[in-house]
């Protein structure tokens, strides 16, 4: 008996793999979702029927009861099979046995099953103490078993003292809330189900209807008035694209997997029938999710509220305040006063601007949003052509509480209703890792952004964000370049200059003078130029400095540069800004600020600048008790260049340690504060082959990052090397167990005359999807007997040791670099030159180039 029934089972499995690689070798995406879920339901009903029957259950007063998903009918190729087990009583023992047989028959076919045994006592208790099970409940269905057993239950958890509607409402309102605030809808990796906007949040609004009104199915909101036929459309077209990713996923995956991970993505997007053109495969499938699930999101605010009228405040009067002859305010909702207000395009531009001037206004009422959404839609052109709609944007633009109208704007699509350009990038996403958000979102945060920095509570993130917010003449206008700086990305060609001559056109129509047009347009091209020159290049070298002021121009075109910049940094994702990016741009913003204030024709005395640097040193560690004599000694092995690109304090730092420094091995100082927001690495000792390479794997293989390198030898020939590292969150390196440890490493390692790079770590999975082709480029430069060269390549553990490698193998001296990560790609530059202190001439420079490649 157990021999067929391990036989049987066998069998179960694998009709059930042959059905999915059925389903996998038929699926595109004209395919019919909903039949393939009812099909697989259907057949595991059939497996479940038979095998209850096989196991003699059908003896015994137990109830067979599909819930969850399951008992929607709902069954995704590798979905779990949520079963409860309804007693009459207490089981015997025959039918405990008979029970777990079929349980283990389960198992051994192959499905991921869920399982609870209780009475009706039991499962209304539970029921009641949990909003999940109680959901899963009411979506139970028979599938074998008494009838009437299974009737007592059904009608039980449909009374009204089970959970009564308002209850009901808030526990799943709550639910959702606390679903929401564990994920963004614009998550690299999203979660079908759970993300805001998922399949979730369709499901609740169903399952709120089915309490509130013992309904079935979603489709009969609409007889009772909540739901308009166009609305209940959408809300199917959405759930059938949400599934058809889902199922995708899950015939890609093999397993019950909800997440669109990076390295499943491109399958998913093939599987589904979408193919590379002007933008990845990828990136139109996952456009069409983001806007998929922003109207979800919208549908399920709208219908949530509904239900809470309907349910929370039947009878209860929100404060109603009277705005105009059009709006009124009831509690914090705005709301329009007629049905039909919106066929006039300009009052839906009147709506936002009162969202502007009335700080109590948080949200749009939900019928009034329903008559938005229709009127939106209905528009034959964009609200922008309309010379009334544009005077009132203008408005809104000058309000001082803009931003906070334009984010609903976004919200609520009338923005793209508006700009026509906008809607072109709503949903667009990036294949890589450095964007955390679609292209839409991001510049909707960094909108957010430049609201903060006028926050008094902001001013210790962004000291000098807070200050120069308030002091540029038109805020409006850094609002205008924040909206087209990335408006232009997805249409091939460099998205700055297609971005500033769409902002200088928006600006002409609206009638702005040619000045501030000229500024909007010249901020949306030079978008990215601050954070290249600050963290790509060496800003301690005047001439760096020189050339960004004159690009800059002036100090108002450098204040409002530089929020911009900060704001599309911190936009960027959650982890991109950090205090070493930060102090890298005020550090630019001052410098430059000092050249543009003194002008071109009083050029840096760099001399100068030297000995001012050695006379504040000098003083420090003279304070300290260091003898003059012994720093003077010290000092003139060094070269003009390290006391330049130095400040004082750290050459007291340095040199306090190289005089009291005895050892033959290698000094290695690591900051005990923050050095210009991260943590400073030095190390001072006989200059060796490989020593870059040799403490870059080191780093690498403690999991620090390196975001800035400084190699530098004394006349002597014993190097001089900085560096400012990072702790992988972008945080400075402070833990002491984790500085001795690092310290203990490199002196032990750089002890070797000839060190061998240790074994590097595996990539990350994130990183495996992701082909970046290995560039190297020499850009032209100033500076005289050095070249600069710029590396992009993907960024896989121990890349910098790798460089390193090669630079020595080519004999090639570094003097500097710039580390810059930008999710999978590695966008560094090396200040380099010959073994005899020349610039690489163009033999070289195709030897280093060829031997990088390769290395790569």
């Amino acid at each position: 008996m157990k021999r067929d029934l391990m036989n049987s089972a066998q069998s179960a499995k694998q009709a059930l793999i042959e059905l999915n690689q059925t389903i996998l070798d038929s699926f595109n995406a004209k395919s019919d979702v909903r039949s393939i879920v009812s099909t697989r339901c259907q057949h595991v009903d059939k497996l479940l029927q038979q095998q209850w029957r096989a196991h003699h259950l059908e003896q015994f007063p137990i109830a067979l009861v599909a819930v969850g998903g399951y008992g929607r009918g709902e069954l995704h190729p590798q979905s779990d099979v949520d079963l409860l087990f309804l007693t009459e009583a207490e089981l015997s023992n025959d039918a405990e046995q008979a029970l777990s047989a079929f349980i283990a028959f389960i198992w051994d076919a192959g499905l991921e099953v869920g399982h609870s045994v209780r009475s009706i006592e039991q499962t209304l208790e539970q029921g009641r103490a949990d909003i999940t099970v109680a959901t899963n409940l009411l979506e139970s269905r028979l599938l074998c078993g008494p009838q009437a057993l299974y009737t007592l239950l059904y009608r039980a958890i449909r009374q009204e003292d089970f959970w009564p509607s308002s209850e009901f409402y808030l526990a799943k309102k709550n639910e959702q809330i606390t679903r929401h605030s564990k994920a963004s809808a614009f998550d690299l990796e999203p979660n079908l189900k759970s993300c805001p906007g998922g399949l979730r949040d369709i499901q609740t609004v169903a399952w709120v209807a089915m309490r509130h009104f013992n309904a079935e199915k979603l489709e009969e909101l609409v007889h009772h008035g909540f739901l308009e036929p166009v609305e209940l459309d959408e809300l199917m077209e959405a759930q059938h694209f949400l599934w058809q990713l889902r199922c995708s996923l899950h015939l890609i995956s093999g397993r019950d997997e909800n997440r669109l991970l990076f390295d499943l993505q491109p399958q998913v997007a093939k599987l589904m029938g979408y193919e590379d053109g002007t933008q990845l495969a990828v990136e139109q499938m996952m456009k069409n999710y983001y806007r998929t699930v922003r109207r979800v999101m919208e549908l399920n605010q709208m219908l949530l509220q509904l239900f809470k009228r309907a349910t929370l405040e039947h009878g209860k009067t929100l404060d109603i305040v009277a705005i105009d002859e059009h709006f009124q305010r009831r509690g914090k909702f705005i709301e329009s006063l007629s049905n039909d207000l919106f066929d006039t395009p300009e009052n839906i531009l009147k709506l936002f601007l009162w969202v502007a001037k009335n700080s109590n206004i948080q949200a749009v009422y939900a019928a009034t949003l329903r008559s938005l959404r229709r009127a939106r839609r209905a528009q034959p052109q964009a609200l922008m052509y309309h010379e009334s709609c544009r005077k009132l944007f203008m408005e809104i633009l000058r309000h001082p509480r803009g931003i906070t109208a334009l984010s609903l704007m976004h919200k609520h699509g009338v923005l793209s209703a508006y700009l026509p350009a906008w809607r072109a990038i709503e949903g667009q996403m990036q294949f890589d890792l450095f964007h955390a958000y679609t292209v839409d979102e991001h510049t909707h945060r960094l909108l957010l952004n430049i609201e903060r920095f006028a926050q008094p509570e902001q001013k210790e993130e962004f000291p000098l964000g807070s200050v120069l917010i308030n002091q540029l003449p038109k805020k409006g206008l850094l609002v205008l370049g924040a909206i087209f700086h990335d408006i232009a990305k997805g249409r091939g060609g460099d998205h700055s200059k297609l971005g500033a001559t769409d902002a200088l056109e928006f600006c002409k129509l609206h009638g702005m003078n040619d000045h501030d047009g000229r500024l909007v347009s010249w901020l949306v091209e030079n978008h990215l130029v601050m954070s290249v020159t600050a963290q790509r290049r060496d800003i301690s070298d005047p001439d760096v400095v020189a050339d960004f002021a004159e690009r800059v121009r002036d100090a108002v075109h450098l204040s409002y540069l530089y929020c911009l910049t900060v704001a599309d940094i911190c936009a960027t994702n959650e982890r991109t800004w950090n205090n070493w990016k930060g102090s890298l741009l005020r550090d630019l913003y001052f410098s430059t600020q000092r050249v543009l204030a003194r002008g071109k024709e009083k050029p840096i005395d760099i001399r100068a600048r030297v000995r001012e640097h050695q006379a504040k040193a000098k003083k420090e560690l003279l304070r300290r008790g260091i003898k003059e004599k012994d720093l003077d000694a010290l000092w003139l092995r060094f070269k003009a260049d390290y006391f330049l690109r130095n400040q004082p304090n750290q050459i007291a730092w340095h040199a306090e340690a190289i005089i009291k420094h005895k050892q033959d091995e290698a000094l290695v100082l690591i900051s005990k504060h923050a050095t210009r927001g991260g943590t400073e690495l030095f190390v001072y000792g006989k200059d060796k082959p490989k020593l870059f390479a040799t403490v870059m794997a080191i780093l690498d293989n403690k999991n620090i990052t390196v975001h800035d390198a400084s190699i530098m030898t004394s006349k002597d020939n014993y190097a001089l090397d900085s560096f400012v590292i990072l702790e992988q969150d972008g945080q400075p390196v402070t833990q002491l167990s984790r500085i001795q440890g690092i310290k203990k490493t490199l002196i032990k390692a750089l002890s070797n005359e000839t060190p061998k790079l240790p074994k590097f770590r595996n990539l990350s999975r994130k990183m495996k999807p992701f082909k970046v082709r290995t560039q190297v480029s020499f850009p032209t430069t100033r500076s005289h007997g050095k070249s600069m060269m710029e590396l992009i390549a993907l960024d896989s553990p121990g890349l910098l040791a790798r460089v390193g490698e090669v630079l020595y193998r080519c004999e090639i001296t570094l003097l500097a670099a710039k580390i810059t990560t930008i999710g999978e790609r590695a966008e560094d530059f090396f200040l380099l030159q010959t073994a005899d202190g020349q610039q690489l001439d163009e033999q070289q420079q195709n030897k280093l180039r060829e031997a990088l490649t390769s290395a790569l």
